[in-house]
């Protein structure tokens, strides 16, 4: 597998120093590693990782939701 091009979340960088990089693999799916574990690398796909991402912003769901 070719060497990824790793770039840091813009939300990253805490007084921690704990960041979350991502990098798009050359089948086009999205991975995503810790700074403090980079050996643990999750794959999603672009489409998953959008809707992950905008689940997370719209907040906790109520159950008037549902």
């Amino acid at each position: 597998m070719p060497e990824l091009s790793w770039q840091k979340s813009s939300y990253s960088g805490g007084p921690e120093g704990n960041c979350v990089f991502l990098a798009t693999a050359p089948d086009g799916t999205i991975r995503l590693r810790e700074s403090d574990t980079p050996h643990i690398i999750l794959t999603a796909a672009p489409e998953g990782l959008v809707a992950l991402l905008r689940t997370l912003k719209a907040g906790p769901v109520r159950n008037s939701q549902l």
